[in-house]
C-alpha cells in the first residue's frame, strides 16, 4: 500500500477492543521503570491509582492512543525496535510491532483521525533520513508503508485538530552502534514539518541560523492547531538559549525565553497546555524543574523546583506532571502532590486520554 492510498478503506472492520468511553479509565498512559531496572507501560487515573502495568522488553518513551478503541501503543525510545499494542481495559498485549531492518523507533507515533493507521517516527540510519512507518490498525497492525518525515531525527509527532500532522524533526543524525553520539553537529538543522494524512509536506519551519543547534523535539497542540514546542540545545553547554517556542501555520517560529531557563539544563523534557489553554508548561527532568509561560503571549510566568519532573499532560485542575514518587497537579499559581505507589521512575512523557 503506497502513500497515496493509505487512507483508503477507512471504514474497514475494527478490532473488538472496548472504547475509551466504555472503560471509563485510565486518564493517563506513561512509560516507567522499577529499581530492578525492569521497564513497564503504566495506566494511571487522576487520583494516582495504577490501573494497569505491563512489562516491556526495553525502555519505553511515549504512547500513541487510538482515537476510539481503548488501545495504547507504547513505543521504544531510540534505538529500540519494539512497540506493544496494549488493551487498556485489561492491560494485556494485543500484538508487538517490530521495526524493519535498518530502522528503529524514536519513541513516538500518532493515529490517523479515523483510527485506521498508526504512524511511528523512525530512523533510517543508512540513508540517513527520517521515516514514518505506517501500520494498519484494522489489520492486526501490519506494516504497510513508510514515508519520509521531512528531515533527520523525527521525534514527537501529533495529529492536529484538522487531521493533519505536526512532526518534530530534531535534526540529529545517530546510528545504533554509536550509542548517544551526535554525528552531524557541523551541519545539523532541525525543523517543524506539517504533513497531510497522505504524506504530503504542507509547510516547514526551522530555527534561524544562530539557533540551528536548538533541536525541535517535543510538541503540544491547543484546540485551534497552535503548537507549543520543546527544544534541546546541542551547542555550547555554557550558552543559555530559549528552550520553548510556539508556532501557527503561515507564521514564523517564535522563541520564548524565561528568567529561569537555566533550570532546565538545556533540555526540555515534555511540554503541554493547561486545560484552559492559557498556560504552557515545560519540564526539565535533568534540572528538577518546570517553567510556566503565558500561552497567548509567550511571556514567562512562574518556575518551580520539582524532583525529576518528567511528563506533562492536561488535567482537570490545569496540568499533571510526573515527578519522583507520583504526580504534581495544578498550574503556575501552585500545584499539589498526588502520591503513586510502586517506586516508579517515569519516562519523559505522560499521555492524556481524551
Amino acid at each position: 500500500m503506497r502513500r497515496r492510498h493509505f487512507l483508503a478503506a477507512s471504514t474497514a472492520a475494527l478490532l473488538a477492543t472496548p472504547s475509551w468511553a466504555e472503560i471509563g479509565a485510565p486518564r493517563y498512559v506513561t512509560a516507567a521503570a522499577r529499581p530492578d531496572k525492569s521497564t513497564w507501560i503504566v495506566g494511571l487515573d487522576a487520583g494516582g491509582t495504577v490501573l494497569f502495568s505491563h512489562p516491556v522488553p526495553g525502555r519505553g518513551h511515549a504512547a500513541a492512543l487510538h482515537p476510539d478503541r481503548a488501545e495504547a501503543v507504547t513505543i521504544a525510545r531510540r534505538p529500540g525496535t519494539f512497540a506493544d499494542v496494549v488493551d487498556c481495559a485489561t492491560g494485556k498485549v494485543l500484538t508487538r510491532l517490530q521495526s524493519p531492518e535498518e530502522r528503529h523507533f524514536y519513541g513516538h507515533g500518532a493515529f490517523t483521525a479515523d483510527g485506521r493507521y498508526l504512524l511511528t517516527t523512525e530512523n533510517a540510519w543508512e540513508i540517513p533520513d527520517g521515516r514514518l512507518g505506517v501500520w494498519d490498525a484494522a489489520n492486526g497492525y501490519a506494516r504497510v508503508d513508510e514515508i519520509p518525515s521531512g528531515g533527520i531525527g523525527p521525534h514527537e509527532m501529533l495529529r492536529l485538530p484538522d487531521g493533519n500532522f505536526a512532526i518534530a524533526n530534531g535534526g540529529i543524525q545517530t546510528r545504533p552502534e554509536s550509542e548517544r553520539a551526535k554525528l552531524n553537529l557541523p551541519t545539523m538543522q532541525s525543523n517543524l514539518t506539517y504533513m497531510s494524512p497522505e504524506g504530503e509536506i504542507l509547510e516547514q519551519v526551522a530555527p534561524e541560523p544562530a539557533m540551528r543547534l536548538n533541536a525541535i523535539r517535543h510538541l503540544a497542540t491547543d484546540t485551534a492547531g497552535g503548537l507549543a514546542i520543546g527544544l534541546q540545545w546541542q551547542g555550547n553547554p555554557l550558552q543559555q538559549v530559549p528552550l520553548v517556542a510556539t508556532h501557527r501555520r503561515g507564521e514564523a517560529l517564535r522563541l520564548h525565553d524565561h528568567p529561569h531557563t537555566a533550570m532546565l539544563k538545556q533540555y526540555a523534557g515534555s511540554i503541554a497546555f493547561t486545560r484552559d489553554r492559557r498556560e504552557i508548561v515545560v519540564t526539565g527532568p535533568f534540572g528538577d524543574a518546570v517553567l510556566f509561560f503565558d500561552a497567548a503571549t509567550g511571556a514567562p510566568l512562574s518556575a518551580r523546583s520539582l524532583p525529576v519532573a518528567a511528563g506533562a499532560a492536561v488535567a482537570p485542575e490545569g496540568i499533571a506532571i510526573t515527578v519522583a514518587g507520583g504526580l504534581q497537579i495544578g498550574d503556575s499559581r501552585g500545584t499539589r502532590f498526588v502520591p503513586v505507589p510502586g517506586d516508579w521512575s517515569w519516562d519523559n512523557h505522560l499521555v492524556p486520554i481524551g
